[in-house]
């Protein structure tokens, strides 16, 4: 079964439609970028499969329910803009995620923290946006989930520590969970990538794995990129 699947999938934001007819499945055990320009539909699609929207047409299923309360406790979403309290220190933010989300692994929390030399007495607010973004995104990976949501889980962050972020993508996902990620910056991410979906206007263009696209087209995903959406 999907983990993630959507059949004619519309959503309108007045006389805009930002999904119009989105048709796609993701499989567990799987690391998909989700690709494609600018207001091409990517955060739109996370949002709907997290709950925070609802679609106009179409179907979406997450884990074999529709977005609610049984889906909510599989999926972990990492939004493209900070959204914790900046006033929460380090220790208070595990301890809402703990209190919050019954999957949520406090040893794994602390280990990646400690990796990063971020400290858990800090607040937030006393951060940079790249650390801010880091404890997010481990918060996000700390959780037992059988789908990662993340949305430009790398935008802010120095070039130094996304080796590390990425390995942590690897390292802290169940084999039987499924991964898809929103990023501009795909030759940073290729290496991590099973499959990738390039979308454009709010339809899939196609989807395929890596591997098939390096084998059929003779080239990496982000030269492919740049060929299909060169203005």
């Amino acid at each position: 079964m999907s983990i993630l699947e959507t059949k004619g999938l519309v959503k309108r934001f007045g006389p805009t439609v930002a999904l119009d007819g989105m048709t796609l499945a993701v499989e567990p055990g799987r690391i998909v970028g989700l690709l494609g320009p600018n207001g091409s539909g990517k955060t739109t699609l996370m949002k709907l499969a997290n709950g925070l929207l609802v679609p106009d047409a179409g179907e979406i299923w997450v884990d074999g329910h529709q977005p609610g309360r049984e889906s909510h406790a599989v999926v972990s979403y990492l939004p493209e803009r900070n959204s914790l309290p900046l006033w929460m220190t380090v220790d208070q933010l595990q301890d809402f995620y703990a209190d919050f989300f019954a999957d949520f692994q406090r040893k794994r929390s602390e280990e990646m923290l400690d990796k990063l030399e971020i400290q858990p007495k800090q607040k937030l607010r006393q951060m940079s946006k790249g650390t801010r973004e880091k404890v997010q995104l481990i918060l996000t990976m700390s959780r037992q989930a059988k789908l990662y949501l993340l949305d430009e889980p790398i935008g802010g962050v120095d070039p130094a520590a996304r080796d590390y972020i990425l390995d942590t993508i690897i390292r802290n996902y169940d084999p039987e969970a499924a991964v898809i990620l929103s990023t501009h910056l795909i030759a940073d991410v290729e290496r991590i990538l099973d499959e990738v979906i390039f979308v454009n206007q709010g339809q899939v263009l196609f989807q395929s794995t890596v591997d098939a696209i390096r084998e059929e087209k003779g080239k990496s995903v982000d030269a492919l990129f740049r060929e299909v959406y060169k203005c």
